[in-house]
């Protein structure tokens, strides 16, 4: 305890410092220069509205589908908004906990850290940060994704071409991050947890001058302990800093960075074997693990940012974002492979190996949003350019002893010499480009009638290699965004939306050439209400969603892999309904039904479920204000996996539980407690490999609060 009491200590201190750099509270600002004018900016984070004291479980409105201002309602696409609420209500201190009780979302748990993302049968592979973003390098994502840093997650389901012209037709994810305050807060945060978990989180910001036209922010966030899975223990550290400057009555400038590092020790490389070698399914102990006891996982990942926005009058505004991100990872792995004898438990072998790797991005945005008048109508225009780079560079040095006999795992303890990783090495270094212009405008055709329209032109190209192979690839595509609204009444909306999206890829078929890109799109209708004076939000949509060309493993010429492009398909619905029911009552729940199917029309991805059913709720007592208690359910249909030769693997459909309950001692201080998985379930974490573990049976935490 003795870092938390330390932590503890630097927050105090930095609260109630007098050489605190925050200005003195008790020096009030002048009005006309804390009062600062309202710039909205689209498709930034900067200027959307918070959800932080609101204790909302949605907000009016977000900028992530289609860079413009506009309500949820009046967006032709589903979002989903996760508030800083709903967060802290359930404790989701992490993107795993907060996209796992999103609806249409399934989190693809294939090692404790390594995850991949799914969303109408398509992997997830944009996550982007204030607006701005790159599809993932390597399709997942590494390590753990603290939430501290964050005042809400935006989803938008299906393909969204204007904000991510290239990927997959399943989901953008957009994390908008805390802003400074102008008025000085602080609050602080000490959880401990089953398996010996403890975390604090600090939060501190306030103007930094008299004038009151520079803010600052702090959030510190440290989580340690152990895991119910044997020999794992997790650790990781979160800083971010923000800096707010008014230049002017219209000019803000904005200057952050975020730095988390996340050590796995003991993590898993793969996971267990699902089945024996008589194709009977295995059955370990929810805690086992594949792990060696000097197996270790270390991620860091660096974002820095700078934006300028302008507010040219009371119609326009421009904006410019500069971002960098360098992500890290270093890791000494142990890797298990093969099929076990049932009786015996023999049958599996050793796959040691010592990565390294160093992701850097670059990003750009540009862009210009207002209103203009035609045929005596005032519409909404948004137009922008923006530019990235990225570019990966990683070494994988193998280990001595591959294919070295292990004894049955289900006791086993980790006890593996390690080895000198001087077998050989391998790796890879590429550099990837996109070059955007995009436009998009709102056109308001009659006072119930809205046309969104838009195009994005993409420029990607690629050069380098990854693993002996060449990861060159060159591609443009024009992706354009349709939609139409229709207002039945002013709280009752129905949509109808097509949106693109494009992917180039470097694999090679038969002949040798490379494949085209992977082509998707995605169309949509639905229907949209507000009600309890637009507290809460109702939604109702079908969909279909095509992905055409991505790649698949077709064979060996030698030692060389050759693909194929297949086709899928997928179309559904979906409902969610997210806010406030009634007073002091708030719910977020969402149900998605799918088919997914291939160009032969069999099912494909059959680890995806096809049906999910997401709910959270939390209720303040009446007769006892100062008391919320609440509960989430998360269920999902049964999935399989087939091995071949008539072995299938299944996972029956499954529901965990869990709850929570805050007690609001003073105005100052409460206390909480959650409780996750009530009912002890034992299931797979997911499908996605042909190996798996067991998620984490129940658990739970209290956490004292303190705010100012």
């Amino acid at each position: 305890m003795a870092w938390a009491l330390s932590m503890a200590m630097a927050a105090l201190a930095a609260v109630t410092s007098p050489a605190l750099a925050f200005a003195d509270e008790a020096t009030p600002a002048k009005t006309d220069k804390a009062e600062l004018p309202e710039v909205v900016v689209s498709g930034t984070a900067g200027n959307e509205p918070s959800t932080e004291k609101t204790g909302a479980y949605t907000t009016r409105r977000s900028g992530s589908a289609t860079r413009l201002d506009m309500t949820l309602r009046e967006t032709p696409q589903s979002v989903s908004v996760v508030t800083r609420a709903k967060m802290d209500d359930f404790k989701q201190v992490n993107a795993n906990d907060v996209l796992a009780n999103t609806t249409g979302v399934s989190v693809e748990k294939v090692e404790t850290d390594r995850t991949y993302y799914m969303a109408r049968g398509f992997d997830i592979v944009n996550f982007q940060y204030d607006g701005v973003g790159l599809p993932f390098t390597t399709g997942n994502v590494a390590g753990d994704i603290d939430t501290a840093i964050y005042d809400r997650v935006d989803i938008v389901r299906g393909a969204n071409g204007l904000m991510s012209s290239t990927g997959n037709p399943s989901a953008t994810v957009n994390f908008i991050r805390k802003r400074p305050a102008y008025q000085f807060q602080a609050s602080t945060g000490l959880t401990l947890g089953s398996w010996n978990t403890r975390r604090l989180d600090a939060d501190v910001s306030g103007a930094l001058n008299a004038a009151g036209t520079i803010a600052g922010r702090i959030v510190v966030a440290k989580q340690v302990g152990d895991s119910y899975l044997d020999r794992y223990s997790p650790e990781k550290t979160v800083v971010y800093g923000v800096i707010e400057a008014n230049l002017g009555d219209a000019t803000v400038l904005t200057l952050g960075h975020s730095h988390q590092k996340s050590d796995g020790k003991g993590g898993m490389w793969g996971a267990l074997p699902l089945y024996y070698t008589d194709g009977s399914p295995t059955n370990y102990r929810t805690s086992t693990s594949t792990a060696a006891d000097w197996a270790r996982w270390v991620t860091q990942d660096d974002r820095s940012f700078v934006e300028l926005s302008h507010q040219l009058n009371n119609d326009w505004q421009i904006k410019t974002t500069l971002s960098h991100n360098r992500s890290t990872a270093d890791s000494k792995l142990f890797y298990v492979y093969g099929t076990p004898d049932r009786k015996t438990g023999l049958g599996l072998y050793s796959y040691p190996s010592m990565y390294n790797d160093v992701n850097s991005q670059t990003l750009f945005d540009l862009s210009a949003t207002g209103k203009f008048t035609l045929a005596g109508r005032q519409h909404d225009l948004s137009f922008g350019v923006n530019w990235s780079k990225s570019k990966m560079d990683d070494i994988s040095h193998y280990g001595v002893g591959i294919g070295t006999a292990l004894p049955d795992i289900t006791n086993w303890t980790g006890n593996y010499p390690q080895p000198a990783f001087n077998a050989y090495t391998d790796g890879s270094a590429y550099e990837d480009k996109r070059n955007t212009v995009f436009i998009a405008s709102r056109f308001n055709l009659a006072d119930q009638f809205k046309l969104i329209a838009g195009a994005n032109r993409t420029k990607a190209e690629s050069t380098g290699y990854a693993y002996g192979v060449s990861s060159q690839k060159n591609a443009s595509k024009t992706t354009p965004y349709l939609g139409l609204v229709y207002d039945l009444t002013p709280y009752v909306s129905v949509y109808a939306s097509h949106t693109e999206i494009f992917n180039p890829q470097s694999e090679v078929d038969v002949s040798g050439k490379t494949l085209d890109p992977v082509k998707g799109k995605g169309d949509e209708l639905g229907v949209k209400v507000e009600l309890f004076e637009r507290k809460l939000n109702l939604s109702a949509a079908v969909f279909k969603i095509q992905q055409n060309n991505a790649a698949e493993q077709a064979g060996y010429i030698g030692t060389k892999t050759y693909y194929k492009g297949i086709d899928a398909q997928s179309q559904g619905f979906e409902l969610d309904a997210s806010g406030e029911l009634a007073k002091g009552w708030n719910l977020s729940a969402g149900y998605t039904q799918l088919s997914l199917k291939g160009s032969n029309d069999k099912d494909v991805k059959t680890y995806v479920p096809r049906k999910l059913f997401r709910l959270s709720t939390t209720y303040q007592l009446p007769f006892m204000p100062q008391a919320k208690v609440g509960g989430s359910l998360n269920w999902q249909g049964d999935t399989f996996r087939d091995e071949g030769s008539g072995i299938i693997i299944r996972q029956d459909s499954y529901a965990t539980m869990n709850l929570m309950a805050r007690y609001d001692v003073n105005q100052n201080f409460s206390i909480s407690a959650n409780l996750n998985n009530v009912s002890n379930k034992k299931y797979l974490t997911s499908l996605y490999w042909s190996q798996s573990y067991y998620a984490a049976p129940r658990n739970g935490s209290v956490t004292i609060n303190w705010k100012y």
